[in-house]
């Protein structure tokens, strides 16, 4: 099969394998602009708005997609040679894939070299919309009171007098700054990162970082702008070559970066947008009063579920996350975490069977097409497991329910942090605090509860028994028996 290079002068020519936009994108217009155009975005948030584009709606919804850190460069060329087109595959379990080209990028802005050109982006009164995937760790707050850092460096540097703005805090905030001061509407600052609550995280911390920079422009905020919650769901891998490859041989498509995910999609978006919105319900987007529910089943179920089998799979010498998933020990492990320590600490989610949607979880998981790696799933856990899982812990201890199989996951991410595998070989953490946990993980042979006497990230849980047994049961089990002897004790003792 011929291969092409995936521009708008060529989108039209490609195979009758791939669907392309139906639209005409010159009559797009952005009225999003987006910080965090990575994998997921695209899967997800961008996909949605092609969907409407072809059906006719929308056009002047469009995202102009913005980078803040140094990385972001490889997006920007990435895309901008591609003009901002990119190939969604979907990889459905019995090994057919299903290829589309994305068409609601059009513009891209490299913050770095260009603040100004963002901040004007964000003034533009067009732009109603203001999105957000910075990760969980963008939000710039304490591990544990969910407070903004203002000691950040980079906040600091932001907050200087006269500095450019370089932060999505700095870059945000000058540009409602500006719409204020021209008597422009405020836009909507929508997050859809995997944090609880993340619009209310996002309404905290940015109107926090404005009222160190200019107290009367946050009161504003706190009255003018609106921060939706919403609820996001979609498995998204790591574009690899091998995916590149995959594409160019399969589709004749030669695409920089493709996307690569699994067919199930979900997205819960919170009705408050007083600037107005893309009509997202007519593309399958559940537009609720209160997301809430919604967040916290997913949030504690599947992205919780992933710590779960992540640490403790990749310790049994997994590498994908199907493979852990078709571990009975491990799954039967997982299962047990869902069913009788977090489905105890969720409210009622209308429209949703939890017994189905945790055992469409293990479906989802176990796709052997998706090739998710464990070592993704074990990335960044300091930003991750106290968002995810301790707010079940707490909610367990509150109520005197268990925490055997939470505290257990803790114990694996203490073990996993130690840095080497259960062979001897080294293991590529890759964390933010990988430095200072190492070498905290290394001391636990001695003081076995180091780890998690970083109150930092664990507050006072080293001080409830009640946690810290099982979590030291779990701990020494992983140092004398390892990690497929652990979990398959702890999936034969189902109390």
């Amino acid at each position: 099969m011929a291969v092409t290079t995936l521009t708008q002068e060529t989108v039209t020519s490609l195979s009758e394998q791939v669907a392309a936009p139906s639209y005409d994108r010159s009559r797009l217009t952005p009225g999003i602009v987006h910080f965090g155009v990575g994998g997921f975005h695209r899967a997800h948030q961008a996909m949605y708005l092609d969907r409407l584009m072809n059906e006719g709606k929308a056009f002047d919804w469009a995202i102009c997609g913005v980078g803040v850190l140094p990385g972001d460069a490889r997006m920007r060329e990435a895309l901008t040679a591609q003009d901002g087109l990119y190939t969604l595959v979907l990889k459905h379990p019995d090994g057919t894939r299903e290829a589309r080209v994305i068409g609601s990028i059009i513009e891209y802005l490299f913050a770095p070299d260009d603040p100004e050109a963002v901040i004007e982006k964000l003034a533009d009164p067009a732009v109603r919309v203001v999105s957000l995937t910075v990760t969980e760790g963008g939000y710039n707050i304490h591990p544990v009171t969910g407070e903004f850092d203002p000691e950040s460096p980079a906040i600091r540097a932001d907050l200087a007098p006269g500095a450019r703005p370089a932060t999505v805090f700095g870059l945000v905030t000058e540009g409602l700054r500006r719409r204020r001061e021209r008597g422009v509407t405020p836009f909507t600052v929508m997050s859809c990162d995997n944090i609880q609550g993340n619009g209310d995280v996002a309404r905290r911390t940015f109107t926090a970082f404005a009222r160190l920079a200019d107290p009367e422009l946050s009161t504003w905020m706190e009255r003018a702008v609106a921060f939706p919650n919403s609820m996001v769901d979609r498995i998204t891998p790591a574009t690899t070559d091998e995916d590149r490859e995959d594409v160019a041989r399969r589709f004749g498509v030669r695409d920089e970066w493709p996307v690569i995910c699994e067919p199930f999609t979900q997205w819960v978006l919170e009705e408050r947008f007083p600037g107005g919105r893309p009509p997202f319900e007519e593309v399958g987007v559940q537009v609720v009063e209160d997301v809430e529910p919604y967040e916290l089943m997913k949030l504690r179920l599947l992205n919780a579920g992933h710590q779960a089998l992540a640490y403790f799979g990749f310790l049994s010498g997994h590498h994908y996350v199907h493979e852990a998933a078709a571990d009975p020990a491990i799954a039967t492990f997982l299962l047990d975490y869902m069913d009788i320590e977090a489905t105890p600490t969720l409210r009622p989610v209308p429209g949703v069977d939890l017994d189905v949607y945790k055992r469409t979880l293990i479906e989802r998981f176990s796709n052997p097409e998706v090739r998710d790696t464990l070592a993704r799933l074990c990335a960044e856990s300091s930003d991750r497991i106290p968002k995810w899982l301790l707010p079940v812990v707490r909610e367990q201890l509150a109520m005197g329910g268990p925490v055997t199989r939470a505290a257990a996951v803790v114990a694996s991410w203490a073990r996993y942090a130690e840095g080497v595998d259960e062979s001897g070989a080294p293991i590529a953490i890759v964390d933010r605090l990988k430095d200072q946990l190492t070498a905290i993980a290394r001391t636990q042979r001695q003081d076995p509860t180091a780890f998690i006497a970083n109150r930092e990230l664990f507050g006072d849980l080293v001080d409830d028994e009640r946690f810290v047994r099982p979590y030291l049961r779990a701990l020494e089990s992983l140092r004398a028996k390892g990690a497929r002897a652990t979990v398959r004790e702890l999936a034969e003792h189902r109390t």
